[in-house]
Order: C-alpha cells, then structure tokens, then sequence
C-alpha cells in the first residue's frame, strides 16, 4: 500500500506485528522494563504440559488465545479438574476467531480492575499518552460499560501506569492510536506496584470516545494527522483531564435468557437525544440483526462534570432506549449505572457476575404504562367512536350511567396477567397537543389521558409521556426504563411451549460446534448436550432434568434456525 504512494492510518506493520500475539507482546513487554502478569509463554502446546503449567501457577489461571481479543479466546479456570474442557473450548473458540489456536497461560487475579492507557505516536518519534480508562465492568471478558478516568485512581498511580504504557509504545516505535490495557489487583486499591501489562490494541479502540470527552480532542483527526507525517497535536503537559465521561455498549441480547443474542428486524429503533449525550450506532430503524456478527448495536456516551453526575446521565440515557423486537441490555446497563457499588466506585472484572440476581431482576411496568396501553387500544378507533367513549368491540360498556359520563372497564394483558382501568368519558380538548383526552382510575391512580396511539400522556403535561409501539391492532408495546412491555387486548390463548418437555430448541440462529451426547445416553439436569456458535460466541444447551437423549438431530457443523429442536430427552 505505501509502496504504491498511499498513506497508511495507523500503526506500522512491525509495532501491529510485534503486538499481535499476546506471548510475544509480554516478552517484548518484559524485556523493555514494563510489568507483565506471570504465566506461562511456551512453544509446548501440548494439553499436559498446559496442564502442568497451569497447576505450577496455582489456580485460578486464565487460559487466552495468543492472537485473541474483544473478550474471545479466554477461559476462566478455578479448579484442575476444569482445565481440559476450557482448554479445549478455548482453543476451539480461537481456531474459529482467529485461526490460531495457541494460548497463554495466566495467573487470575481475584479481584481485577481492567485499566488501559490510551496512548498515541507519530512519525518523529512523540509518544504521549491520553489518560487511563477504567474498563472493568465486563461479562463474560467483554466489556460492558467504560469511563474515564478510572475512579480511586491518584496521581502517584496514574504517572506509574500511564508512563508505563508509554515506554510499551516507544518500545516497538509505535505510530498512532493504540492502547496498552493492564490489569490491576484492586483487593487494596490501585497500587503503582499492583498493576500488569496484558496486551496491546493496535488501534482506535470502540471505547475511545470517553477519552475524547475528558480531553477535548478529536483522535480520529489526530490518526489522520499522524498519517499525513504531522508531528502530534499536543505535547504530554498540554493534554489534561477535564470532567468524567462514561459509555454503555449497547447490545442485541436478552438478558432474561442469559444473555443470547437476538435476532431480526428493528421495527422500532429509538435512542437517546440529551445534551451530553453521543450515540454511535450503525445500524437504524427498518434493518435487520443477523446473527453473523457482533452483538453490539451503538454506543451510548455521556459527559458530566463528576462521576455521580456522569453515571446519573448514563442510567437516564440508557432507559431511554426504545428497541422492538428485537431484544436489548438496555435496562441491564441501567441498572448497572445506578447499582450503589458501582456509584461509590467499587468496580472489578466480577461486578455483573457477582450481581446478577440484582441486576438482573426484571421490573414490572408501572401503573402508567399499563394505562399508556389502555388508553392507546381505546384511541386507536375512529374519532367518532372514541370520542364517544364506546368501548371497543367485545369489552361492552360495563359501569354505563344514563345520569352522568359514559363509564366502562378496558382490560388489558400481558401474558396472563388481567389489568382493568376504569374509563370515564369527560372529554376535553388539551391545549398543547390539541387531542381529546378522558380520564382513567386504576392501580390506584386516577389521572386525565390525553394523546393518540402512539403517544400518550397523562394529566395535560408533556413531562412524563409514554411512547407505544403498535404492532397489530390487538397488540401494544410500551417501553419503560430501557425495557419493552407487550400488552395485549385479550389473554393468550395457551402457555408458551418450554423446555419441560424435554425438548431442546435452538435458541437463535447458529451454528452447531460441538455434541457431547448422543441418543440413548443418560445426562443429569444442568449438563452440557451440545455448543451452538451465534454472533462471535458459544452458548452450552444444557440438560433442563435428569433424563435420557430420546432423539438427537443435531449434527456438529450443521447451521440451524431459530426454535428448531435439537435434541429431545425422556425423564429417566
């Protein structure tokens, strides 16, 4: 490319080279003066001399793919007798990734904090570095939630890891944006002595846009500069941090179904519009999910003076995602934003995992957004027929005065469960949004509804609308605190088909990596059947009881759609 007079944005081959796989990465790292995570580098691949490392380490190790990233590639190991599944799983995982299957192995830090460095070089030989990012709320070695700075950092620390990372740069003469990423021992604070080299992202990372808001500067414009043989915009005592900035990856998975992706169109596809609030996303209203890349779907970034008002901002951003139907981790961001632990700033790589039954408790919908589902089936008829408060057809005009206002009771579903608001037809015209409005008791509220299908407020204020999403006639989507709540004019018909009966269902279009039963065997519930490959990731279906494989269709290689039944088992 450069030989034919093109400029190159980035780094050199050699520094992308050099970097590339993590042993070498943390040899070079080592020789150079910087402090690497103890482990085991080897050329023997062999499964028992992994092994053997890996009991000399000590347990917990973590075993990571050489030429891995964005979390693949890694295992968590606890205990000896683990080691040869996740080793195989690993490498499997890495052979399909990134066509390498050589890996690491590392000593696992028990309570970790995921620290990078951005740092950024040119052509002259400036290395500076952008400040730290606190990267530790993971799930799964994927990041979930990024800031800058990284809170409990002080100074002492900061000018330890942040000169660190730049003598990794100057080491492989490293040319434009890259960040060093370590890891820290966070079970007494951060500690100049306590944090590690692990790998080097050649490139501008997704999470850069935090640094770009605590600096004011634009990095893609610094990659360009670079590239056209510019010396760096700013010298190190030039560059400060001003105020915190926090970003939410925002995902296509269901966090109610552990977390696997979803899948399809995106009929209705809102995100957030605030002042201090940037989203990046690719992908709009009208398209389609596949299940062929990754999960993420946009970047949602905030700005604030401090941290409490920063992670205030995100949480408040993140519930105002609106997605149907395909499935999101908005609310789970939410929450993570707005759990206590992570406000005080008490943050490490196990935050989610040690949390789930917080965060990942589902809430109800409110009051209000059960009215916003009445009202809207009620406002979804013709003007003359809503207007007159009829009650559509099938519910009856139940509670009717000859004396007073037209009165009846909308019912409304979701799943199973009945909600019944009180309708009383005084009709009034709102000055704001010049719509008929009635009022509404239930739930034990009683307000004034105004609005149209689509919308609907309460008490003749714009503050504290609900939006709704209608689907089909008989169906409403209300969303609520980054979560969507389908409601329907009348109950199902049956309970959703399970896994009770024994059969597997494939949860999502994939592919089948591996099977570990076949027909006839006996598995005991919560075993793994078989590994299903989606979006860059493997998901175990596991034995839902105590049983025997009565059929078994699932074919390792094999490419499956959504609700097809894999396997089917019998109880034993």
């Amino acid at each position: 490319m450069t030989e034919a007079g093109l400029a190159w944005v980035g780094p050199p081959p050699s520094a992308i080279e050099a970097m590339g796989l993590k042993d070498a990465a943390k040899a070079r790292m080592s020789a150079a003066g910087v402090p690497v995570t103890p482990g085991y580098l080897g050329e023997d691949q062999s499964p028992a001399r992994l092994r053997a490392e890996a009991d000399a380490i000590g347990y917990p190790v973590l075993i990571k793919a050489v030429a891995g990233g964005g979390g693949k590639g890694m295992r968590k190991v606890l205990e000896a007798r683990e080691f040869v599944a996740a080793l195989a799983s690993c490498q499997r995982e890495a052979a399909s990734s990134f066509g390498d299957q050589k890996v690491l192995i590392e000593k696992y830090v028990t309570r970790p904090r995921h620290i990078e460095v951005q740092v950024f070089g040119d052509s002259h030989g400036n290395v500076v570095h952008l400040f730290e990012r606190d990267c530790s709320l993971q799930r799964r070695h994927q990041k979930v939630i990024e800031e800058a700075p990284a809170p409990g950092m002080d100074a002492a620390t900061r000018a330890a890891v942040c000169d660190a990372a730049v003598k990794a740069a100057k080491a492989v003469n490293y040319e434009g944006a890259g960040t060093i990423e370590f890891i820290a021992d966070a079970s007494d604070g951060l500690k100049a002595d306590r944090i590690w080299f692990m790998e080097m992202n050649t490139r501008l990372q997704v999470e850069h846009p935090v640094t770009e808001m605590i600096t004011g500067q634009d990095l893609v414009e610094w990659q360009l500069r670079v590239a056209s043989g510019e010396p760096l915009p700013l010298k190190q005592d030039e560059l400060k941090i001003d105020g915190w900035a926090m970003e939410a990856r925002l995902y296509a998975e269901n966090p109610d179904t552990g977390f696997l992706p979803s899948t399809g169109r995106l009929e209705h596809f809102r995100l957030p519009k605030a002042d201090h609030v940037r989203v990046d996303s690719a992908v709009r209203e009208g398209g389609e999910v596949s299940p062929f890349y990754d999960p993420m779907i946009a970047k949602i970034i905030v700005y604030a003076e401090d941290r409490e008002d920063a992670a205030a901002a995100l949480a408040a951003a993140c519930a105002q995602v609106e997605v149907w139907p395909v499935k999101t981790n908005a609310a789970f961001l939410a929450a993570c934003a707005s759990h206590p632990e992570f406000l005080a700033g008490r943050v490490d790589t196990g935050f989610i995992e040690n949390r789930q039954d917080v965060l990942l408790t589902a809430q109800p919908p409110s009051v209000r957004a059960e009215m916003a589902a009445a009202a809207s089936f009620i406002m979804q008829s013709d003007e003359d027929s809503w207007s007159t408060l009829r009650a559509p057809a099938g519910n009856g005009l139940f509670g009717f005065r000859l004396n007073g206002p037209p009165t009846f009771t909308m019912p409304v579903f979701q799943g199973p469960e009945r909600r019944s608001f009180e309708i009383t037809g005084l009709r009034f015209t709102d000055e704001v949004h010049r719509h008929s409005g009635f009022l509404m008791a239930g739930g034990g509220e009683q307000v004034s509804v105004f609005g149209m299908p689509n919308i609907i407020g309460f008490d003749r204020s714009e503050a504290g609308s609900i939006n709704v999403s209608t689907p089909d006639p008989d169906t409403r989507v209300i969303f609520e605190g980054g979560r969507a709540h389908v409601f329907t004019r009348l109950p199902p018909l049956g309970a959703a088909a399970g896994a009770s009966d024994g059969s597997i269902l494939s949860p999502m279009p994939g592919k089948v990596v591996s099977v570990s039963v076949k027909a006839g065997d006996t598995v005991t519930k919560g075993q793994t059947l078989l590994v299903l490959e989606a979006m860059k990731m493997e998901h175990a279906l596991t034995a839902p009881f105590d049983g025997v494989v009565a059929e078994l269709s699932a074919v390792a290689g094999g490419q499956v759609s959504e609700g097809v039944v894999l396997a089917k088992l019998e109880a034993a």
